[in-house]
Order: C-alpha cells, then structure tokens, then sequence
C-alpha cells in the first residue's frame, strides 16, 4: 500500500462557493494521475460562510443609509478589509479567528482520515487565506500544547501528525498580503518554521519548501522572502508570475486568477509528484 499525499486548498477573500476548489483539483488531479494514482487527496478549507452573513448585513445596514457610489469597490472592501479586520482577534473577542480555525481543523481531520495520520501535508492558499494558513500553523507550532487555541477549535482537532501540523512538506502562497499583515508586528514579525521542527522524524529525507508566488500586477501579493532574516531562511522563493488571461494579467484583476494558472499549478503539481514518490521509493 502507497502513502497517500494530503493536499489543503484555502481560499480567500470574497463570496467563495463550496465548489472554488475544484478547478485547481481538477488539474493537479490530471497533472498527478500518471505518477501517483488517486494518492493526492484534496479537500478544501472553505471558510467563506463563517463571515458571510455578517457582511451581507452589514452591506444591508450601509445600503440602507443613502447613496453610496462606486457600490463594486465599495463591496470589495468589504470582503477583503472586512474580513481581514474581523479576523484579527482582540483581547476581548476572537470569535471570528476561532471560527474559521475551526474549519481549518476539521479539514485537516477530515484529510488525516483519507489519507493517513502521517501523511505529508500540502497547503495551498491564496490572499487572506495565506494569512489564515500562516496562523494556524503557527499557532499549532508555538503552543503545541494547545493552551492559546480556544476549546471549540481544540475539538475539532485530532492528534495525528498531519493535524499537528508535523508532516507540513510543501507550502504554497499565492497573491499574498502577509506583508502588509506584518506591520503589526516588531520588525515585520516572525513567520512559521518551513519546514516543521518534527518533519524529520516522520520523513528524515523529505524535501520540504515555501514558495510565495506573486503576480507583479497584483495589488494584493507581494513578495516576503526579503521582511526580514527569518523570511529568509523560511520562504524558498518569491516566485513572479504572469497571472490570468489577456484582459487581467496586466492589471489589479489578475490577483483572482491563480487557481487556474499553469505558472502555478504546474510547479505545484510537480512537487507533488516529487514528494510522493519521495515518501514511496
């Protein structure tokens, strides 16, 4: 029997259906067949609900108070700084933090189910969901006795390998505002450790990387391996990438065109591939 792959896919910003997911399924699926089988098991972390209906009320309540011009933008800003504030945990309420952790730690059951305990973890995330992805592994890694994660995001949890985070192999971020996220902290703060202090004891011999892939058009994604010396050592590579077709590449819009782009699916898949017949030699 083959060791199977576990692959996360978080999204970000936005309305997301329950189905974002599957067009970069669909093709790192196609992209793997041949080497790995059905061994690449994709799930997604699909967080959106968790503050939808918050923001649909808040748009509701806003609306109802005059004219607002420029209603696109306006809504867009709201998907993405609202979320991005209300994600952001204080003293005094964390729920919305706590929420989306906790759909994070169902996935990653869900995945430690599938594709075993100890199976090389794959997170793939775009735009806040970097940031999401970032914290939970951190927060898993800082604490790894659990004291600062809330009990509803604890029981959610398992206490495999894979859901603590220890079998953490190959990190993607895609148009990520880490960047900006780290002027919270003294000296653009301290990143996650790429790879997991543990991965040696599961797979001594495994490759394990953080790439960071960047549309230079995209005025969300910027580059994070240069904050600071602990980016350095962690992130592989700020990868530069032409991202969407003809009508978005050049501009702002091509910060939504990742999932499908071969610039990124393509390497992806390849470490995938690389990984598995790693894990299986």
């Amino acid at each position: 029997m083959t060791q199977k792959i576990a692959v996360a896919v978080v999204h970000g910003i936005g309305k997301q259906a329950d189905s974002f997911s599957t067009e970069i399924t669909a093709e790192i699926t196609k992209r793997c067949k041949l080497d790995c089988g059905d061994d690449i098991v994709i799930r997604p972390v699909h967080w959106s609900p968790v503050m939808q209906r918050a923001e649909d009320e808040l748009w509701e309540q806003m609306s109802s108070g005059g004219r607002m011009d420029f209603t696109g933008l306006r809504r867009f800003l709201i998907d993405f700084v609202a979320d991005a504030i209300a994600y952001q945990p204080t003293p005094h309420d964390r729920e919305a933090y706590d929420d989306i952790h906790k759909v994070f730690a169902q996935t990653l059951r869900d995945l430690a189910e599938v594709a075993g305990p100890n199976a090389p973890l794959c997170i793939i995330s775009h735009s806040l969901g970097t940031i999401i992805s970032s914290n939970y592994i951190y927060d898993l890694q800082v604490d790894p006795q659990r004291r600062i994660i809330a009990y509803d995001v604890r029981q959610s949890m398992g206490d495999t390998p894979l859901e603590r985070g220890e079998t953490l192999t190959l990190l993607y971020t895609l148009g990520s505002p880490i960047a900006m996220w780290s002027l919270r902290y003294h000296h653009f703060g301290r990143p996650l450790q790429m790879p997991p202090p543990h991965l040696a004891d599961h797979y001594p011999h495994l490759y394990s990387e953080w790439v960071n892939f960047y549309d230079p058009d995209d005025a969300i994604g910027f580059p994070i391996k240069t904050l600071n010396d602990n980016y350095g050592r962690v992130v592989a590579e700020d990868r530069q990438v032409d991202i969407g077709n003809r009508l978005e590449s050049w501009n702002p819009l091509s910060h939504l065109g990742y999932w499908t782009d071969s610039d990124v699916t393509d390497p992806i898949a390849k470490a995938l591939i690389r990984t598995w017949k790693s894990v299986n030699a």
